[in-house]
């Protein structure tokens, strides 16, 4: 089975360098990327865009830039598309500018606004010209919906019944909620049901090695809301598979996403939905 991870990181980001250590037991890397990715027949992934500064306030960062970009190695691997990153403290008519640029760019196969660790909701009116430009260049917007890899974070902002009214009044972009909106997932899944033009990846539900993914995957009651979600919803064609690596290995995270999905979906989870997602990544391929 061919198989498209829709969001991964690859991004010199302190935490991911510090979990890959600790806890996942990667080699968050070139190298380590190649080889994992290979070994779990993973054709292409969708890295999402992120910058820190050297020095600065660590992830989230006010301070970088838009777009923010991949900055892991000197070259991106040959499978791997990005979705340029959204700083919404950096938004100016210059930033713009150069994120429509970077739109126009092969490998830019949406955008990313990181909702909860930025204090802006989806619908604020900061976003606007970035839906704009997501609308003219046909590519899909991904937002972190859900719990925050950081205390700093704002629970509040990355809610996922927030991504509603921005789709109701968006209707002709499409948006993704990264973690199906994890612990809010039946919330989550009544906005997927309800608007054409949202969908969700399933990435970023478990964090650690094999043995965290078992420890979890077999914990009563852990993953209830979960499996209730996806009944609820009834559109599994509207789901993708994601990882977030480095946070979690792809093979066991693999196998804990087909335990949770009916077997006549794998084809869209794992492949086909994402094609039609994000239209630039079939040249890629």
């Amino acid at each position: 089975m061919k198989i498209i991870d829709a969001h991964v990181h690859f991004s010199h980001i302190q935490s991911f360098h510090h979990t890959a250590e600790t806890l996942s037991h990667i080699d968050y890397s070139l190298e380590g990327y190649n080889k994992e990715f290979a070994d779990a027949n993973v054709v292409f992934s969708v890295a999402m865009g992120l910058r820190e500064i050297e020095g600065g306030e660590g992830f989230p960062d006010s301070a970088p830039p838009t777009p923010m970009g991949l900055d892991l190695a000197p070259h991106l691997p040959k499978n791997m598309g990005v979705c340029a990153g959204i700083n919404p403290y950096r938004l100016g008519k210059q930033e713009l500018m150069q994120l429509e640029s970077s739109l126009l760019k092969p490998e830019t196969v949406g955008i990313k606004i990181y909702l909860g660790y930025y204090p802006f909701y989806a619908y604020d009116k900061v976003y606007g010209p970035v839906y704009e430009l997501a609308k003219a260049y046909r590519l899909p917007v991904v937002f972190h919906t859900g719990d925050t890899y950081s205390e700093r974070g704002l629970l509040k902002y990355a809610h996922p019944l927030t991504i509603d009214e921005t789709a109701v009044f968006n209707r002709d972009v499409t948006f993704i909620m990264a973690h199906f909106g994890d612990p809010w997932m039946l919330d989550a899944a009544e906005v997927v049901y309800k608007n054409r033009n949202v969908f969700a990846d399933l990435s970023g539900l478990i964090v650690g090695e094999e043995k965290a993914v078992d420890r979890i995957v077999n914990t009563p009651h852990f993953f209830d809301h979960f499996k209730h979600a996806t009944a609820f919803c009834d559109h599994y064609d509207k789901f993708m598979f994601g990882t977030d690596w480095p946070l979690v290995r792809v093979r066991p995270y693999i196998e804990f996403i087909q335990s949770h999905m009916p077997e006549h979906s794998w084809d869209d989870v794992f492949y086909e939905t994402a094609l039609r997602v994000f239209p630039k990544i079939r040249p890629l391929l």
